[in-house]
């Protein structure tokens, strides 16, 4: 809990805001209370993000998402207003700590706890999934811990089963470590899903961590698709439910009901003929013909008499301890529908529920410092003149009250009506809605049936160190223009407006001016440098200009500082799964070197800490530090020879100095695989290292549209126009104009296009010609484990092997 600032409203809809429990890019959640008294957990959007219909959208599926699961382990709905010009939703407030916390401070739940907790949490998603709904962040810090059991908590990004999400279908939606390879490899989702998240909380609550490793991240990611979970210190009762839960095939997963009533009835699960699994025939309860537990007359579980469970106690008759919702439930609804396309099962009974050891007076601190909060003083408030108005088209004192006046509240009402205009009709809607909007962001005067031309700055260095990837990038995006308006009935036109910065910083920034002042600019391709700096992502953050970035491999951005940033390639630290993947499957090694290069820390750590994390099944890593200056070469490639290496991989990106192990390496006979990512492949390591370079293979985050047979017509375009074969990062920023297009043509129509673009383009998807580009709103990147491709020097020259993914598909072990 954090005090409000200055800046948090004191009242939302009906509640009086206490304090804030978190806060986020999107939004923040408060503790406040109702006129009655009762304490919720309110989350209020930020308006930037609400201006936009799609977001608005998702907020509201939310709030209705929310409203329609109930049951007891689920945190119920109290409110919300998704029309309001900050969209709330308001929820009960626990006062129980998450289960990551008990687990931190405590250690691991007993096996009965455990068993409790994992009834109830699959009950809550079999309400969920009864909904027609999918939660897709089933984890530790979404369990919270109450007297009478545990609720799941934060549907934000829960959507309908089978829906297209206004989020770019395809991204990577989740808490690594805890999401199914499915949602890891941004394959298409289902209610399998949150089983599998829901045996990685089963996992962590019995043993204290999870079931792939500690980290989170790529590392994670990657061992949850190729790896078998850690299922080390799972009590033996537990061991085969958890392992069917987090079967690889989402076909062999239980349903979360199966899950239920085996572990209220104390059973384990097996593969039924169906290929999902069941409850064990052998196992702990003693079950019907159709595999369900069988019941007493009276509706409890009936014990297998042959087989005694040892994790449990024996059973006891019931007293006034058991929670009276569960005798209600079961008296009152004994056919309750279970997942569908299931049969009718059988009623189940839980256990009561015990709660860890200190969690009730743990509750009881907590509850008794909510209610102690006192109202937060008023905030002042400024008269303004009548019909004064802000720029967010709210008189100045809105935000003073946090009232509401009629006009503002039908301004309101009316872009919620423009946006669900264009989710039906997409850009023609767009088109019909902007042509009585006026000269903003580039469109024509009022009236003059004309098309808008939209313009999109170009920020390039054309004239310095960096100018072969600024050119390269202005003849892709001349290219993507002409391409879009040539498009017969297009929506709008667009134009190119190119600023030089010569990679000069200073330059730069006056550069980022000159775009910003520009009404008529609704979005920036570039800077293209080598490195992003924060302070050109804060130039043009402070016009509300979005800032598309395709060929910067580092950044000095902090996280959460861009919120019109979008950078469309993974940063060079995040090109390790394609090495870790390489030397898995297209060339195993069973010995790997790891070089970190000391003149480039900040890459070498990363790769270093990749490999630590999720280096392949089976291997051996090796360790030896490159050190700055030129004695360091021959040590390594020695060490190489004589520690038996299968395989050096190089952190850093000093291509001069990978050219020169390079060297040592073939020099001292090395012959093993040799790996290596980001600016390490450059004209001086070919120049450098001459026949020694051949057979590296790097890790890249740009395509070769040469060898992509979706890029071939633009590959003839290029050649046509300019005499020569698109260089590097030219399809790429071809790709990048026309996501910016496909945002224009999707973006608010109740305001300027420049100002909403910025949050649109991270929720498009966009089939490119390099491949589709799809984004992590929460981080602006994107999608894992998207644009990372391999190549192989071959004859001094690199030859393009394509997305790593499809290198190991087709290789089956042995090479491309």
């Amino acid at each position: 809990m954090r005090p409000l600032t200055s800046e948090d409203p004191r009242t939302v809809g009906p509640y009086r805001t206490l304090v804030r429990l978190g806060a986020g890019g999107m939004g923040v959640v408060y503790l406040a209370r109702s006129a009655g008294g009762a304490l919720a957990a309110v989350k209020v959007i930020r308006a930037e993000h609400a201006a936009d219909p799609g977001f608005r959208a998702r907020f509201r599926r939310e709030a209705e998402t929310a409203a329609r699961i109930t049951g007891p382990w689920v945190v119920p709905v109290l409110g919300a207003d998704t029309e309001a010009r900050e969209p709330w939703l308001a929820t009960a407030f626990v006062p129980g700590p998450s289960l990551a916390q008990v687990v931190a401070a405590g250690g691991p739940l007993p096996t009965v706890a455990v068993r409790e907790l994992g009834s109830r949490l699959a009950e809550a998603l079999v309400a969920v999934h009864e909904a027609g709904l999918i939660h897709r962040d089933v984890k530790p810090g979404n369990v919270l811990l109450a007297l009478d059991g545990p609720r799941l908590i934060d549907f934000g990004i829960a959507r309908h089963e089978g829906a297209t999400a206004l989020t770019a279908t395809g991204a990577v939606i989740g808490t690594p470590g805890y999401l199914a390879p499915e949602q890891a490899s941004a394959g298409p989702l289902g209610p399998p899903c949150d089983v599998f998240s829901l045996g990685c909380v089963l996992v962590y609550a019995a043993t204290g961590r999870g079931p792939f490793g500690e980290g989170g991240g790529a590392g994670a990611l990657f061992r949850t698709v190729h790896e078998e979970p850690d299922l080390t210190g799972i009590p033996p009762g537990l061991a085969p439910l958890i392992a069917a839960c987090l079967a690889k095939d989402p076909a062999a997963r239980p349903t979360a009901s199966r899950v239920r009533d085996a572990l209220a009835g104390g059973g384990e699960a097996a593969p039924d003929p169906a290929g999902r699994a069941a409850l064990d025939p052998a196992g702990r309860a003693a079950l019907d013909p159709a595999g369900r537990a069988a019941l007493d007359p009276a509706g409890r579980v009936m014990p297998d008499p042959d087989r005694p469970d040892p994790d449990r106690p024996e059973p006891s008759a019931p007293s006034a301890s058991r929670d009276p919702r569960e005798s209600l439930r079961a008296a009152s609804d004994p056919g309750e529908s279970p997942d569908r396309g299931e049969s009718p099962r059988t009623a189940f009974v839980l256990t009561p529920w015990q709660a860890p050891a200190g969690l009730p007076a743990l509750i009881a601190e907590r509850s008794a410092a909510a209610l102690a909060l006192p109202d937060p003083e008023p905030l002042p408030t400024t008269p303004t003149p009548a019909g004064d108005e802000t720029a967010g088209g709210e008189t100045a004192g809105h935000e003073a009250t946090g009232k509401d006046s009629g006009p503002a509240r039908r301004r309101v009402l009316t872009a919620g009506a423009a946006g669900a205009v264009l989710l039906a009709g997409g850009s023609a809607a767009v088109w019909n809605a902007l042509r009585g909007r006026g000269t903003g962001a580039g469109g024509p005067p009022s009236g003059s049936g004309e098309s808008p031309t939209y313009t999109i700055g170009l920020h390039a260095d054309l004239g310095g160190p960096g100018r072969a990837t600024g050119l390269a990038h202005q003849r892709g995006a001349l290219l993507a223009v002409a391409d879009h308006n040539s498009l017969k009935d297009k929506a709008f036109r667009l134009a190119l407006r190119t600023e030089d910065d010569r990679g000069d910083p200073a330059a730069a920034l006056r550069v980022a001016e000159r775009l910003a002042a520009d009404p008529a600019v609704i979005a920036v391709l570039g800077p293209t440098g080598g490195v992003l700096r924060e302070e050109l992502v804060q130039r043009y953050g402070a016009a509300r200009l979005a800032n598309v970035v395709v060929a910067a491999g580092s950044s000095t951005v902090e996280s959460g500082t861009g919120l019109h940033l979008c950078v469309t390639r993974p940063l060079d630290d995040m090109l390790t799964p394609g090495l870790i993947s390489h030397l898995a499957r297209t060339t195993p090694a069973g010995r790997i070197l790891l070089v970190e290069d000391a003149a480039d820390p900040g890459l070498a750590g990363e790769v270093g800490r990749a490999f630590r994390e999720a280096a392949p099944t089976g291997a051996t890593l090796l360790e030896h530090p490159l050190v700055r200056g030129d004695a360091g070469f021959g040590t390594v490639a020695r060490k190489a020879v004589t520690g038996r290496a299968d395989a050096v991989v190089l952190g850093g990106g000093d291509a001069s100095r990978a050219a020169r192990l390079a060297t040592a390496l073939t020099g001292e006979g090395f012959t093993g695989a040799r790996v290596a990512a980001g600016p390490a492949l450059g004209p001086a390591f070919l120049d450098g290292a001459g026949d020694a370079a051949d057979g590296w293979v790097f890790a890249e985050a740009y395509a070769d549209p040469a060898a992509l047979p979706a890029a071939r017509g633009f590959t003839a375009a290029h050649r046509e126009r300019f005499g020569a074969p698109p260089a590097t990062w030219a399809a790429e920023a071809y790709d990048a104009v026309g996501l910016i297009a496909r945002a224009a043509g999707t973006t608010s129509a109740s305001g300027e296009v420049r100002s909403g673009i910025g949050g649109r383009i991270v929720r498009t998807e966009h089939r490119g010609i390099v491949r589709t580009l799809a984004f992590t709103a929460s981080t602006r990147r994107t999608r894992m484990p998207d644009g990372i491709f391999l190549y192989r020097i071959e004859q001094g020259r690199p030859r393009f092997l394509g997305p790593y993914e499809e290198v190991r598909e087709a290789s089956g072990g042995s090479g491309r």
